[in-house]
């Protein structure tokens, strides 16, 4: 596999809403993708990384100078045959894994369409259809939550899970509870609660009563010791997100008993092949996965699809459809959900739905192009 150019772009999409989490609101995005031209082919990736450091230490400005400068040269200029080289070529570079998922990942696609099978076949995917969540931000008022939870639950969606904070929390999930007592229900705080709040999760018959599915990286983003403390005080389970960024982190986490619960964020563990890893160590601790969102495009969400056919992917994911989160995707066909809550996995080569270069173009606000023979690795 030889590649001949790498594109890099910086596009602006706006959210068709506002979406808020312990972070703040979100109304729209810089994205970086990645395209990979090579025998007459077309293949892309997409970075996650938020427009602020907030989520991880990442953010799209440094992921495009490591990109650029470090890791597109590295992968222009060698001979590759899959995409489980990219790690191996990547190493030196410390961090950046969502910078180095994008270029990765696009190296996936690539395999994929050279081979004329499915991203998800080439994965290692067994599964035709994926159960379907959906992510809720924090509302300006508890009415419109209800009004965004009776919506979604209409559209087939089966698991809702409610951003929270201190302040958004109990009482919320109580109104939820007494509306609808039998929902799939989870929260994610994004480790908005420390120690000093531990006590109004674990109090005797304070979140355990909600029967939640889940409770998503309660405390600090990069905490294993405390949330184990956390999860012998109560019953419902904690599902870790960002404290797990390669297979030894899920190990370490699962054999300290710091979650019962992994989601499994593409970008965050540095691409399909440690995403894969960290799979099938929860496969071997009997820990069920799924996969989380972070606001992608119709490109990342293409690959959260293939990733999600993988069997241990158990639980409904927060891989939802084009329309909840952009007026116009830059893919088609759009992603869509069933009335009963799935998605069907592509079987066509690749990541199975086109990329609209017109639509990208007119939201493009920067551009690079690495070309064979013309960049040197710094």
């Amino acid at each position: 596999m030889k590649i001949d150019a790498i594109h890099l772009r910086e596009i602006q999409m706006p959210l068709a809403h506002p979406f808020e989490t312990s972070f703040g609101v979100t109304t729209g995005r810089r994205i970086l993708l990645v395209e990979i031209e090579a025998d007459g082919l077309s293949a892309w990736g997409e970075c996650v990384a938020g427009e602020h450091p907030y989520f991880s230490d990442e953010q799209v400005d440094t992921a495009w100078h490591i990109a650029e400068t470090e890791l597109a040269p590295r992968l222009i200029n060698v001979e590759i045959t899959s995409g489980r080289d990219c790690p191996a070529l990547f190493e030196q570079v410390r961090g950046h894994r969502m910078a180095k998922a994008a270029l990765e990942n696009a190296v996936w696609d690539l395999d994929a369409q050279q081979q004329g099978i499915s991203l998800a076949k080439l994965l290692g995917g067994t599964r035709e259809i994926i159960p379907c969540g959906v992510s809720i931000g924090i509302q300006a008022t508890p009415e419109k939550l209800m009004d965004t939870i009776a919506k979604e639950l209409a559209a087939g969606y089966q698991r809702i899970k409610l951003k929270c904070k201190p302040g958004w929390d109990s009482a919320i999930f109580a109104r939820v509870r007494e509306r609808w007592p039998d929902i799939l229900l989870s929260c994610d705080a994004n480790s908005a609660y420390s120690l000093d709040n531990a006590d109004h999760i674990a109090a005797i018959e304070s979140w355990d009563q909600f029967n939640l599915l889940m409770i998503e990286q309660p405390l600090w983003y990069d905490d294993f010791y405390f949330h184990a403390q956390l999860q012998r005080r109560i019953n419902t389970r904690i599902c870790l997100d960002e404290c797990i960024r390669n297979r030894r982190d899920a190990r370490a986490s699962l054999e300290l008993g710091s979650g019962k619960i992994i989601n499994i964020k593409v970008g965050r563990v540095g691409g399909f092949t440690e995403a894969i890893a960290v799979h099938d160590v929860a496969q071997e601790f009997g820990i069920p996965v799924w996969c989380g969102g972070m606001l992608e495009t119709g490109i990342g969400r293409a690959h959260n699809i293939a990733l999600s056919s993988l069997p241990n992917f158990s639980l409904p994911g927060d891989v939802s459809a084009s329309k909840r989160y952009w007026a116009q995707d830059i893919i088609e066909p759009e992603v869509t959900v069933s009335p009963t809550g799935t998605i069907t996995v592509p079987t066509t080569p690749g990541r199975g739905f086109a990329v609209q270069p017109d639509r990208i173009d007119r939201i493009t606000v920067r551009r690079q192009t690495l070309r064979r023979g013309a960049a040197v690795a710094g």
